[in-house]
């Protein structure tokens, strides 16, 4: 157990609930979760997935109807086909996560994982006593990694290399031309990619390029999606993943053993999500862009800070080392003294030291709020 990490976004909650239990006003800019309601459409068909009973087992691997859905979607957005006995349904996209690397990696084995990066990568990969290999991902190279430096960290004894774009915690997006750089190396060293995908519809420019897309990676590759950032479900704890059909049985039966299945009339809601209107996901991802257009100017104007311009998820990722103070002492700042919720870089790992994470699943209003307290506390601290 000692080799479990956690997602310090949960524990700066607490944190942050705990000063407004005592009186404080916190603007939450901590947690990546989007601030809009679940689509009406959406909501009904779970209300009436319930009231018609749908509220049993279900398979291990998710309801037929649901399984269909993402096979669809996924077989078009990506343009590979998919069939329903490559899909399993979890409870949250988070165990897809879980279950590949208890799967998959055996003590010892190297796993090449992002950082910055979510930090349950490393968590999981540690936990199930394998090695731990982070490739970099640097801003001056717009949170990329640097393609010769990947190829060299690949080797025989690569078992898993994870990746995750649009990125958390920097908004970066990796291009055709990286992922092409990964299949090379996963073809030529017979290694498993899993590709978080969970951002993929928050994309501000251009087009969004999926690893399953690429001829002779389907048979290698695990993808991982779900509805929370999508349509706005955190709490319906919902999600999936995709992957080659002699792997699903396995990631199944981790299901049975664990969660047994997940609530039907979630599942029944997740279908109308995928199926019914989409125009809220539209808007939404609308509003998000005029939020990071405020939340990443109004960083660089602050002293100390450079923020670069995120193409995806709901994240901006400042470089605060002008500041003068390591990530976390800023981050305990802003939060007791400013009042504004953010993770400091490190929460993704050491190579997070100098930034800090905003999200701007916020408000616009709150969003403004939050700078104006962020600046004026910075420049005390500069005087």
């Amino acid at each position: 157990m000692n080799r479990l990490g956690t997602e310090t976004a949960f524990e700066v909650l607490v944190k942050a609930r705990a000063l407004e239990a005592k009186g404080r006003d916190i603007v939450h800019l901590e947690v990546g979760e989007p601030d809009f309601a679940t689509p009406q459409n959406i909501v009904d068909a779970g209300v009436r997935a319930l009231r018609e009973g749908k509220t049993k087992y279900t398979p291990s691997a998710g309801i037929p109807e649901l399984r269909q859905a993402i096979a669809q979607q996924v077989s078009v957005t990506r343009g590979v086909k998919v069939t329903e006995d490559m899909v399993v349904v979890t409870p949250g996209a988070k165990p897809i996560m879980f279950f590949t690397i208890l799967a998959l990696v055996e003590p010892g084995d190297e796993v090449l994982y992002p950082v910055p990066g979510f930090p349950i990568y490393e968590s999981m990969i540690n936990y199930c006593g394998g090695a731990a290999v982070p490739y970099l991902l640097r801003e001056q190279n717009n949170f990329r990694f640097d393609a010769d430096e990947f190829r060299h960290q690949v080797t025989n004894k690569t078992k898993l290399i994870i990746l995750n774009s649009p990125h958390n915690p920097t908004g970066g997006v990796l291009e055709e031309a990286d992922l092409k750089v990964v299949a090379e190396v996963a073809q030529k060293y017979n290694v498993t990619v899993f590709t978080d995908e969970i951002y993929w519809r928050v994309l501000y420019d251009g087009t969004f390029s999926s690893l399953l897309s690429i001829p002779g990676m389907a048979e290698r590759t695990i993808m991982l999606d779900g509805f929370s950032k999508t349509y706005s479900m955190t709490g319906w704890r919902l999600g999936w993943g995709v992957m080659p059909v002699e792997l699903q049985p396995h990631i199944a039966r981790l299901q049975t053993n664990s969660n047994s299945c997940v609530a039907g009339f979630t599942q029944y809601a997740g279908v109308e999500a995928l199926t019914g209107p989409q125009e809220s996901v539209s808007k939404m991802v609308a509003a998000f862009q005029e939020r990071r257009d405020t939340i990443v100017d109004g960083l660089n104007a602050i002293p100390g800070f450079t923020c670069l311009k995120p193409r995806g998820a709901f994240y901006a990722f400042p470089n605060t080392s002008g500041t003068g103070w390591g990530s976390k002492k800023l981050a305990d700042y802003l939060l007791n003294d400013a009042g504004v919720a953010c993770l400091s870089g490190t929460a993704f790992g050491a190579q997070g030291e100098g930034y800090l994470r905003f999200s701007y699943a916020n408000s616009l209003e709150n969003i403004k709020k939050a700078l104006l307290r962020v600046r004026e506390a910075v420049e005390k601290i500069q005087d």
